[in-house]
């Protein structure tokens, strides 16, 4: 499970500013945020037991994150979701080409959101395996704030609101310069406040879905101990600059790391931005 609001070309600095939470097993191996793939061009934590990720991005401007579906029936043998952005960081397509490619094989995958992003041409695309009358699979995602969990984007989920209540109020109170991302990582991302059981989506059973309930998640199963594992924040500015922050635990020790670059397709010149890529693809 996890959960992230971001803001999407709503802010006369930022054009993208993403903070995502990844729930996991604490034993599940992983590589903390770090340039990898072929020739070093993806940027982002890596899964090292299935070999994908949960959130990544690219020289060039190009961003994308998963989350899964929270659902009981699965495929046993399906393929893994975190190839998703992989696949897509790794590909010449636009957002939407690539999800429109995506389509004849998501029943190969279990229940995901994927939102893809190309920066340089001002693009984003969510899909979805799990579509519904509110939901089609693939869609363009307005600018403004969203918030992705483990249901349909934006769905209202009592978790969801209070993270994107949160993130509002952040916004309202830093107003329209730069940001304290590292503050507002603990302001938002480390909230432990659950639902009451009425609350629920009652897809699992209540006393799995609890622990499950808060924005920040840290909880014992039999499996062993699953929750809260990174914390990530993807900021654009409009001028091409990216920040890349993540604080993870390691051996249950919370470290952190950051990487700043600048996209490629970009250039600063004095206070105007150069965008060199064009509008659509």
């Amino acid at each position: 499970m996890c959960i992230g609001v971001f803001l999407w070309q709503a802010h006369p600095l930022y054009s993208f500013l993403l903070f995502l939470n990844r729930d996991e097993f604490h034993s599940r191996p992983t590589k903390p945020l770090a340039w990898w793939g072929e020739d070093g061009q993806i940027l982002g934590g890596k899964d090292e037991d299935a070999g994908g990720t949960w959130l990544a991005c690219d020289r060039s401007g190009k961003i994308a994150f998963v989350t899964n579906f929270r659902e009981v029936n699965k495929i046993p043998l399906a393929r893994t979701r975190g190839d998703l952005p992989v696949r897509f960081l790794q590909s010449k397509k636009s957002p939407k080409e690539f999800a429109e490619d995506l389509v004849k094989d998501v029943n190969q995958y279990n229940g995901f959101n994927l939102v893809l992003v190309d920066i340089c041409s001002r693009s984003m695309v969510y899909i979805t395996n799990r579509p519904n009358s509110n939901c089609p699979l693939v869609k363009e995602v307005s600018p403004g704030m969203h918030v992705l969990a483990n249901a349909s984007l934006d769905s209202p989920w009592p978790k969801s609101e209070r993270l994107g209540h949160s993130f509002k109020c952040q916004l309202d109170e830093h107003g329209e310069g730069e940001l304290p991302l590292k503050e507002m990582v603990e302001t938002l991302m480390t909230n432990t406040v659950k639902d009451e059981g009425n609350l629920l989506p009652h897809i699992y059973p209540v006393e799995r879905e609890i622990p499950a309930s808060s924005i920040f998640v840290d909880t014992d199963t039999p499996l062993g101990r699953y929750g809260t594992t990174s914390t990530s924040v993807l900021s654009v500015k409009l001028n091409g600059e990216v920040v890349f922050y993540q604080k993870y635990l390691v051996e249950e020790q919370w470290k952190e790391t950051s990487v700043t670059f600048q996209v490629e397709n970009m250039k600063r010149s004095g206070e105007t931005v150069l965008i060199q890529a064009p509008l659509s693809e």
